[in-house]
């Protein structure tokens, strides 16, 4: 019974947020809290609760840092020249920019951290798809997925957790697994070229010699709509780039596109994000001119970020605590005026509360899952449920199952609850451990859309697409992506 329940509830859940029937964060709190009363345990409620919200109140208070320190290091001006490089090449052709979204999103997922990578592919990205009517889902979408492979780096989580599950070294797990994820960044490059090819051929493309005859006041709407985004664009390129950029943006201001539909039959844009000036809703993007740009701190911040992602490599100290102290030198060091350091965090605190909030909404549906044990029967069902035939292929079982069951439940339930059952029944069979840990890493580009990763909501936030929007547009996507990295595990023996 709670087998069946558990299934339900998570698929009612899904159901209910992509028909936009419910808000993710009502959700997340009502639904398990209805199913905890019709498996018989609402009297424990708050118990799962308060244990779901302690187990990630480390999460959440490493989101909010972790936010506020690159919302800052953002502000200042540290990954511009990085920006600069990804404009440049994107220009105004909207598979450039669909392709130089993956690559942004595969660089800045080096520091194994998705808060950061999405806060800094979307300032970069955001203005550029919204001047030119892009889908904002194809976005989150690429974002997400790219972000997926990259977080089987060892000290992105997956690889630690499933390591020390196993009893195995993070390294022996992960080196030989490299070409399969080289073969699964190559899979979301290609992917990003064919949804831009899309995004190219639905708006057509944008020349410099392209004159456009409107009426004088849509003509003067589309003019001031431009300037904010020449304002992003100003040294993007050399020798004069930035107006170039913005000649062309003022044909894809005034004409709009060639129509509002998006990849996919995705939303051009999500919710409070209608198509028109980027400032009606206060994203103004990595504006180069922006007034607390602090370039003579340039190599103090960027050593400070080093110095703060090689600690969090080595482990030195809990990851919140790291960037809790890095926040406060961030801010102190740039903003020495107390009125500067509170404009800074008012700046980000929309974030900070929309995802910390999401992250203690997720608390009671990992907490009665958990709690009322559907994870466990949950888990038992699927391994019991493996054909005696298949125990010489445990390897191959894993990875498929990798797949759901990252998106359907947090790494530390898979990873820590499930593998080493599968590992034991694969163990039985001849299969040895570590082949088992690393198929278990084949869903991380789905896993990252998950809605029990707090991450997307930084994502999906700041890229204002409903999660719904995002689901239905990335889930085929992602887990296309996953088999692609499997199937190249079998080719390459490693798996």
């Amino acid at each position: 019974m709670l087998t069946i329940l558990g299934f339900v509830m998570i698929a009612t859940f899904l159901v209910l947020i992509m028909m936009k029937k419910m808000s993710p964060m009502a959700a997340l709190v009502l639904i398990p809290a209805l199913f905890c009363v019709l498996v018989g345990q609402g009297a424990q409620l708050g118990d799962y609760v308060i244990k779901g919200i302690g187990d990630l109140a480390p999460t959440a208070a490493m989101l909010m840092f972790a936010i506020i320190y690159f919302g800052v290091m953002i502000d200042v001006g540290l990954f511009d020249p990085i920006v600069r490089g990804i404009l440049r090449f994107c220009k105004a052709d909207p598979m450039r920019i669909v392709v130089g979204t993956a690559v942004l999103a595969a660089i800045v997922s080096l520091d194994g951290d998705g808060s950061t990578t999405f806060m800094i592919t979307v300032s970069a990205m955001y203005p550029l798809y919204r001047r030119l009517k892009m889908s904002l889902v194809v976005m989150t979408g690429v974002a997400a997925t790219a972000n997926g492979v990259m977080n089987t780096l060892p000290w992105g989580g997956p690889t630690a957790r499933v390591a020390t599950a196993l009893k195995l070294d993070a390294g022996e797990v992960f080196v030989p697994m490299i070409p399969a994820l080289a073969v699964g960044m190559v899979a979301v490059l290609l992917l990003a070229y064919v949804l831009g090819l899309r995004e190219r051929k639905r708006l057509g493309v944008l020349t410099f010699g392209d004159v456009v005859e409107e009426k004088d006041t849509e003509a003067g709407a589309a003019a001031d709509g431009v300037r904010e985004t020449e304002q992003v664009l100003v040294g993007a390129g050399a020798n004069g780039g930035g107006k170039a950029f913005g000649r062309m943006f003022r044909k894809a201001a005034a004409a709009g596109g060639s129509g509002d539909g998006a990849a996919d039959g995705a939303p051009a844009t999500g919710s409070g994000a209608e198509s028109g000036d980027g400032a009606a809703d206060g994203f103004q993007g990595l504006d180069p001119r922006r007034a607390t740009l602090r370039p003579k701190l340039y190599w103090f911040n960027a050593a400070l970020t080093l110095a703060l992602l090689t600690l969090l490599i080595m482990q030195t100290m809990p990851i919140p605590v790291l960037f809790l102290i890095g926040a406060a030198i961030a801010l102190t060091v740039n903003f020495p005026q107390m009125k500067d350091q509170k404009a800074r965090i008012a700046a980000h605190a929309e974030n900070v509360l929309n995802v910390s909030g999401m992250v203690f909404a997720a608390a009671v549906f990992t907490g009665v899952l958990t709690g009322t044990g559907m994870v466990e029967h949950m888990a038992h069902w699927l391994v019991n449920g493996i054909p005696d035939a298949m125990g010489p292929h445990m390897g191959i079982v894993t990875g498929i199952l990798s797949i759901p069951l990252t998106y359907l439940m947090s790494n530390d339930g898979f990873y820590f609850g499930i593998v080493p059952i599968l590992a034991e029944a694969g163990a039985a069979h001849g299969v040895a451990p570590i082949e088992i840990a690393r198929a278990s890493l084949v869903g991380q580009p789905l896993h990252m859309s998950s809605p029990l990763v707090p991450a997307v909501f930084v994502l999906i936030g700041m890229a204002k697409v409903e999660f719904g929007d995002h689901t239905k547009f990335t889930i085929k996507w992602a887990a296309l992506t996953s088999l692609v990295i499997l199937c190249a595990g079998l080719l390459f023996g490693i798996i």
